[in-house]
């Protein structure tokens, strides 16, 4: 039986040689090539702050968008003088004690009217976009989570609406209701035409969130589709959404501004910087300054709001960031 067997016939240890037994690996592959998660797994938003904040323009666009937010809730606190206090005598005087920007036509104090004039406009614009973003949001998610006839139905409104331009349906709308301008108006429609993007934006996210595998094992342990949706879709769809309310952001505002330069945005008792620089306008040769501070402001806070947005797409994760560029 032995012959048939070769290693029966093997010596086992040779003369003169040692059997050598290699010593036991305490340590193991598994702790070799295993990776340290000691600290909490990060968030989306987690990363993008890594990322953010070592960008020096965040911190400075923040700072400016920061001011600005402050001085819309607390104009007090940036001047003393009264903005509707106008004396003809004054009338495009340069810069005095107290007046660091001089007077307007109408001898008003124009850093007065430019920091009174914050609050109108980013109130105009922080309301319409949260307004859009609750009804686009809405819109989109139902549409793109139920799918079939709703979101035929829905697609269908969102094309009739996006057909408008923005600014041309507020024109003609403002127009029509002209004898009750108020900051409200201007948000109901301005948010009326403006949330058809938003609506195409969540309704790509909620689609292409509905189909991971976080989803399916939500649906396994019995969750409802609305609370599928609520919890789980909807949260994970956030980003393109917060990167495109921040473009929609300085788009109101400058909506907002146009209307008022043209007229028929905010009523003249309402201090705005786009109304502030259609009264500047016919002093221009005269007196370019009086349009160059309200425009300077408008033109700031536009372009840190653009500022912060760049930065939020160069940060976010390479899917969010390619779907909101897609889109």
């Amino acid at each position: 039986m032995s012959d048939m067997i070769p290693s029966a016939n093997i010596t086992r240890t040779r003369a003169n040689q040692e059997h050598y037994v290699s010593d036991i690996d305490e340590t193991g592959l598994g702790a070799v090539d295993a990776v340290p998660d000691e600290g909490a797994p990060s968030s989306m938003w987690g990363e993008a702050w890594k990322r953010l904040r070592k960008r020096p323009i965040f911190w400075f666009a923040a700072i400016i968008i920061a001011v600005t937010i402050l001085i819309s809730l607390f104009p007090g606190l940036f001047t003393g003088q009264d903005p509707a206090y106008c004396v003809l005598e004054r009338h495009n005087g340069p810069a005095a004690s107290g007046h660091p920007f001089g007077f307007d036509k109408q001898g008003c104090d124009i850093y007065a009217r430019v920091i009174y004039g914050a609050r109108a406009s980013v109130s105009v614009g922080v309301l319409t976009t949260i307004a859009v973003v609750i009804i686009g949001a809405t819109i989109g998610a139902l549409a793109g989570y139920f799918g079939g006839w709703l979101d035929a139905l829905l697609s269908r409104i969102t094309d009739v609406f996006f057909a408008v331009p923005l600014l041309l349906a507020a024109i003609v709308f403002m127009q029509m209701f002209k004898e009750s301008r108020s900051i409200m108006m201007v948000v109901t429609v301005l948010a009326a035409f403006g949330w058809t993007q938003i609506a195409r934006i969540t309704r790509g996210a909620v689609m292409t969130a509905k189909n991971e595998e976080f989803v399916t094992a939500a649906r396994a342990t019995g969750a409802s589709r609305a609370r599928i949706l609520v919890s789980h879709i909807i949260p994970n769809s956030m980003a393109p959404i917060i990167v495109y309310a921040t473009v929609a952001l300085g788009t109101f505002i400058v909506s907002e501004a146009s209307l008022s330069f043209m007229g028929i945005g905010l009523p003249s008792s309402v201090i705005s910087w786009g109304a502030d620089i259609s009264a500047a306008q016919g002093s221009l040769r005269d007196a370019p300054m009086n349009l160059f501070y309200p425009g300077m402001a408008l033109a700031l806070t536009v372009l840190y709001v653009g500022a912060l947005l760049i930065l939020r797409r160069k940060t976010l994760p390479k899917p969010a960031a390619r779907f909101l560029r897609g889109n």
